[in-house]
Order: C-alpha cells, then sequence, then structure tokens
C-alpha cells in the first residue's frame, strides 16, 4: 500500500466533465485534486450551448437540475432542414426537452458543487508528465510561475479536452479527421425573432444554427463552402450576417455581437479510455461535430458513468475491482463511436452538395418524420434517454417511489434497490456496493413484485422477483 499519496483521484481538466467527476468522488468520501491550465476567473469561451434530457436526468440526481432550467431556454421541437421535425415533448423523462442555455451556466453550478464537496482546485496548474507503476501514479505538474512539483494518485483522469496533455502523455493516438472547417460563431442581438425556438437550415453550400439564450443573446453557428480559411482569420459580424442570409433567407437583424470566433469541427476517437490507472473522459476521449449538441452531454455521461466506479473501488467495496474500472470502457466507448456516426450523418447532409447527397437531404427528414419507431430512435439517441449499456444495463426513468421520487433517492451517490412493500431481498452477490451504502426502496404501485437494483448513474441491474 502506498502510504504517500497526496490525493485518491487527480482530475486533469476543469470543464464539465471534470467538475461533475470531481464533485461525485469528493461527495463519497475520496479526496480529489482537480488542476486546470487556464487562470483563475478566466472564462471558458465555450462552443456548448445545449443540454438534453438524460443529461438534467444526471443532474437532477445531484439536485442541481431545477437551478440550471432556470438559466436558460426550453426547446420542445427540434426542427431539421424544414422538413425534419422532432417532438422531444413525447421523451419519456421528466425533462421532455432541449434546455438552451451557456456551458458557462453548467460549469458555475458544478463548480459551486466541487468546492462545496472538498474538492482541492488549482488554477494555473498544468500538467507535464506521468508515471504510473502498481500503487498509483506520479504527476509532473507546473503551478502559478511555472513552479515544477509532483503530485501522487491512486488515479488520474484527464478531462483536459482535445488537446489532452493526460492522453499524450500516455502515448495514445487520436485517430480521425477534420469533418468540417471554418465554421463561425457568434452571440447575437435580433431585431426579428425566428419563428422556432431551434432553427437549422442548409442549402448545400451553406447552413446555419440559431438558438434563444433566453436572455436577449442568441447563439449563431454558420458555415460557408466558397469562404475556407483558416481559424486564424478575422471573422466579422457580416460575414456572420451574409451565412445566415444564404442559410435562411435573412438575418434577423443580428446585431450587438459581444462574441465572435472562427474555428474548425474534427471528428476523433481514443482507442482507449483506460490505461492502466489512467482514465479519459469527455472530448479528451472523443470529440466530433456539433450538430446535434452531444458533445459536452457525452463528457458529463461519462463522468457519471466513471465517478461512481471508482469511488466504488476506492472504498473497497467491490470483489473485482479492475473488471468494475474496465467496464466503464466497455459501456462508454461504443457510445462515443454512436455520437460521432450520429453527429457526423448530420452534418454531412447538411453540407450535401452531390446529386445523391441532397436527395438525401430531401427524401430523409419527412421519412423519419413519418415512421414514428425511427423517430424516437434518433431522439433517444440525440438526447441521451435511448441509450443502454447492454440488456442488464438499461436506462431507469424518474420513478415514483413510496420513499420519494427516484432521482431524489440518487442524490446521496449510492445504489437504489427497489422491491415490493413487506420484502427485503438481499443484494445480487456480485454487486459493486456495500450494504452500508445502499438505499432501499418501496415500488407505490403495489402490484409491482419485481426488484430493481438501480446504478448511482441511473442505469438498472435487473435482480427477478421479489419472494413472499
Amino acid at each position: 500500500m502506498d502510504h504517500h499519496l497526496d490525493t485518491d483521484v487527480l482530475v486533469v481538466g476543469a470543464g464539465p466533465t471534470g467538475l461533475l467527476l470531481a464533485g461525485d468522488l469528493a461527495a463519497s468520501g475520496a479526496r480529489v485534486t482537480l488542476i486546470e491550465r487556464r487562470p483563475q476567473g478566466i472564462a471558458n469561451m465555450t462552443r456548448a450551448f445545449a443540454v438534453h434530457a438524460r443529461t438534467l436526468e444526471l443532474l437532477d440526481a445531484r439536485g442541481l437540475a431545477d437551478d440550471l432550467v432556470a438559466t436558460g431556454s426550453r426547446v420542445t421541437r427540434m426542427r431539421l432542414f424544414r422538413r425534419l421535425t422532432f417532438d422531444l415533448s413525447r421523451l419519456p423523462s421528466r425533462f421532455p426537452y432541449l434546455l438552451v442555455t451557456p456551458q458557462y451556466e453548467v460549469e458555475k453550478l458544478l463548480t459551486q458543487r466541487a468546492l462545496s464537496t472538498g474538492v482541492d482546485v488549482r488554477h494555473d496548474t498544468e500538467l507535464r508528465g506521468l508515471t504510473q507503476d502498481a500503487d498509483g501514479v506520479t504527476a509532473s505538474i507546473t503551478g502559478p510561475e511555472g513552479a515544477p512539483a509532483t503530485l501522487r494518485a491512486r488515479y488520474v483522469v484527464g478531462t483536459d479536452g482535445m488537446r489532452s496533455s493526460v492522453r499524450t502523455t500516455l502515448g495514445l493516438p487520436f485517430p480521425g479527421s477534420s469533418v468540417i472547417r471554418s465554421l463561425v460563431l457568434a452571440d447575437v442581438r435580433l431585431t426579428e425573432a425566428p419563428a422556432e425556438l431551434l432553427t437549422v437550415n442548409g442549402v448545400g453550400d451553406a447552413f446555419g444554427f440559431i438558438a434563444p439564450f433566453g436572455d436577449g443573446w442568441y447563439r449563431v453557428m454558420g458555415w460557408d463552402r466558397r469562404r475556407q480559411v483558416p481559424d486564424s482569420e478575422p471573422v466579422d459580424l457580416e460575414e456572420v450576417r451574409a451565412i445566415a442570409r444564404r442559410a435562411f433567407g435573412t438575418d434577423f437583424g443580428m446585431h450587438d455581437p459581444r462574441w465572435i470566433s472562427r474555428f474548425h469541427s474534427d471528428e476523433r476517437q481514443a482507442p482507449a479510455y483506460r490505461v492502466n490507472r489512467v482514465f479519459l473522459a469527455g472530448d479528451a476521449a472523443h470529440v466530433h461535430s456539433p450538430a446535434g449538441g452531444q458533445g459536452m452531454n457525452t463528457g458529463l455521461q461519462d463522468a457519471a458513468n466513471l465517478s461512481w466506479k471508482l469511488a466504488a473501488v476506492l472504498r473497497g467495496d467491490t470483489a473485482e475491482p479492475e473488471a468494475l474500472l474496465d467496464s466503464y470502457q466497455a459501456e462508454r466507448h461504443p457510445v462515443g463511436a454512436a455520437v460521432l456516426r450520429s453527429s457526423g450523418a448530420i452534418i454531412r447532409l447538411a453540407m450535401a452538395r452531390g446529386l445523391f447527397l441532397r436527395a438525401a437531404r430531401t427524401l430523409v427528414p419527412p421519412l423519419v418524420t413519418l415512421m414514428r419507431p425511427l423517430s424516437a430512435k434518433v431522439m433517444g439517441m440525440i438526447s441521451g434517454i435511448g441509450i443502454a449499456y447492454g440488456r442488464d444495463g438499461a436506462r431507469v426513468p424518474d420513478l415514483d417511489l413510496r420513499e420519494g421520487r427516484l432521482y431524489e433517492l440518487l442524490r446521496g451517490g449510492e445504489f437504489v434497490l427497489i422491491a415490493p412493500a413487506g420484502t427485503r431481498p438481499p443484494l445480487p452477490p456480485a454487486a459493486p456496493v456495500s450494504p452500508a451504502r445502499l438505499t432501499r426502496a418501496t415500488w407505490a404501485d403495489p402490484a409491482r413484485r419485481t426488484v430493481l437494483l438501480v446504478r448511482p448513474d441511473g442505469y438498472a441491474l435487473p435482480t427477478g422477483r421479489a419472494s413472499g
């Protein structure tokens, strides 16, 4: 046993993924150090704006969802390419909508939670190297003013974005390519509000996206095939207006921009999310096009999957710690690959130029809209509601139980064992949970005779029928 640990888990990167993970682990009793290369008070000028239903459920399980919902606008209908409409109000969730709110609102809530749970947050601190051994990981870092230091941790998680220093230090490849270049982003005010809360359209040589923040500001994203320039090329409001006019037929009277940026979007995924005692999550593990607004959401869901597993191993709650930690890769890597496929399909339809792709953009939307099972599957994937981890890893909705809502009971970060009234079933032998850290609940419906073990991330392990 290594008795010279500085911390149980070192998290590298204080974006939403790292903040959620660090807060979860500290709430479970672990010592957590979170380092971030940005100086304190420097805003993360982000492209993320959308929080999907599944992410809101996970935030609800941490008591944060209602506060976040109050910061943004609810979108109950998504309309793509003027032909493809998704009715999000049909999602089987307490949050049947897309929440449009800037990433800094998410980070604000998660930062407050991380600090309140005791996370040691260190800004202006950068990772320089990692060395692993059988007992832990030694991280070489530089702090403020470049002062060198080392930190010793049992585990390290890289949540430090596309240019992850953790991934680079591990020597992991990041295969993929740029899917689209010279995207422009702007936060603006509009003289004329769009008819739809979420406005998306593509015309082959240009596409545009507009979403409200709910406070009079709008996020605009656009692309023009005729102007493919490096990210360093200046961008002004007139360029954004011109793209909007091509994509929508109007620029909605854009004015008073508070932020304008140019960027490119890659599709990449690391082959491994775990290398011994070091893990990757969020953009450090996978990046993809902004279509569908799934980036930040996928990272937060990575964190929710990994945090309880690391916590269980740190507490000694599982007889098979390596198998439990390996399940992070087994469950989340396929999800990352699926997000790459779905977001890539949307962006390619938006950029369609050839005859076949233009025909697909014309024909596919009405077919998806008319075929309700297909539409539900697409909505389930984009919203995260439809994600499952095999037969024994189905998402559990927010059930009404005698003791209250399920996602309120999950706020303790523990497993919840649901059983019929009057029964007290034992835990499954292989369940990675201590009986002392288990919340027991009963079905509100007395006719239900099944037993359900719900993981801290809201996914279930069925345990059969109750006796007696």
